[in-house]
């Protein structure tokens, strides 16, 4: 591609690098000059302009991010995504349900190294959607770009960008109480919990209220037949052999990992049943505020597998926005003398 300042013999059928106000009308930038639009910028005594030029072999900005988007997404359907239209170098991608976000950050990574003339910026890896949600968007920065490097970026992102979205169906909620009549269904700590349910597309299963004992949690749990468990205690888990732990053990289970390097969300439990997952919340997630927990819940609910490696690799990024109610904020409370 050519870019820069031409006479007008040589503008039509260039592209407009920048716009132009005429007594006429404003000429946007982008447009490809037509004969009558060099006509009215020599009427306006204008001698030259800013154009680019495309040579053969080069895509311009619309079909070439299109044709990157479908690279990206060839099956849009099976992805779990809608590709939008192309407008001045851009296409947007959708998700067109709930769920997770997965990424090739690798090859997303290839792609960009490509030509600093196409790009592709994403959300998070596994960041929570909805349908609507953007969660990608290619643009093509110049006005045209090369064949050769068209091909090459569509090759590296191919597959890239993909929904998981929810497979558990239902979740079931225990609730923990260390004196008889402290919990109920419309607590406020167990609505944020459902509500967390319901942003992840997944049906209220059974609410069971049990005392604070591993005997009770474990019974439970054992009795759930929902897809996921979720365990919210009445007092928090301070070690491996506490109450939630120790219940999933006691119910057949195996723990996954306790405590995570993410704040506010420290005392998350995931642990298993077969292949159902369970998760002891922490305090945390009677708030609606964004903790740990919600990213260990919202990857386990699409079915994303989660080992304690996994976790343990949050904590870049894990300090999170403070919730100013939890009983145990990180800033240490002063006494004055």
């Amino acid at each position: 591609m050519r870019f820069g300042p031409v006479s007008l013999e040589e503008a039509e059928g260039a592209v407009l690098a920048h716009a132009i106000a005429l007594p006429g009308g404003k000429l946007k930038k982008g447009r490809v000059l037509s004969g009558p639009d060099v006509a009215a910028l020599a009427a306006a005594g204008l001698g030259q302009v800013i154009v680019a030029r495309l040579d053969a072999g080069d895509v311009d900005e619309d079909r070439a991010a299109a044709r990157l988007a479908a690279a990206l997404v060839p099956d849009p359907e099976a992805a779990g995504l809608r590709i939008e239209a192309p407008f001045t170098g851009r296409v947007n991608i959708r998700a067109t349900g709930p769920g997770v976000i997965a990424l090739d950050a690798g090859a997303i990574a290839r792609l960009n190294a490509v030509d600093p003339m196409i790009t592709l910026a994403t959300v998070p890896e596994w960041q929570r959607v909805t349908a609507g949600t953007m969660v990608g968007t290619v643009k093509i920065i110049a006005y045209g770009v090369a064949e050769a490097a068209l091909e090459a970026a569509c090759a590296a992102g191919r597959g890239a960008i993909a929904r998981r979205g929810p497979v558990c169906g239902a979740a079931d909620l225990i609730v923990t109480e260390t004196a008889p009549g402290l919990a109920g269904a419309e607590d406020k700590g167990i609505r944020a919990v459902w509500d967390r349910v319901a942003r992840l597309g997944l049906s209220e299963g059974a609410l069971r209220i049990v005392a604070h004992e591993a005997g009770a949690v474990a019974e439970a749990i054992a009795a759930s037949r929902a897809g996921m468990v979720l365990v919210l205690t009445g007092s928090a888990t301070s070690d491996i052999a506490d109450v939630v732990p120790s219940g999933i053990v006691a119910a057949g289970g195996e723990v996954i990992r306790f405590g995570m390097p993410v704040d506010p969300g420290n005392l998350l439990v995931l642990g298993r049943i077969g292949a159902r997952p369970v998760i002891g919340l922490p305090g945390c997630a009677r708030s609606p505020a964004l903790n740990g927990a919600d990213w260990v819940l919202e990857r386990v609910a699409c079915g994303v597998a989660v080992t304690g490696a996994d976790i343990a690799a949050m904590g870049v990024g894990g300090l999170l926005k403070e919730i100013p109610t939890r009983p145990q904020p990180r800033d240490r409370k002063i006494t004055p003398p």
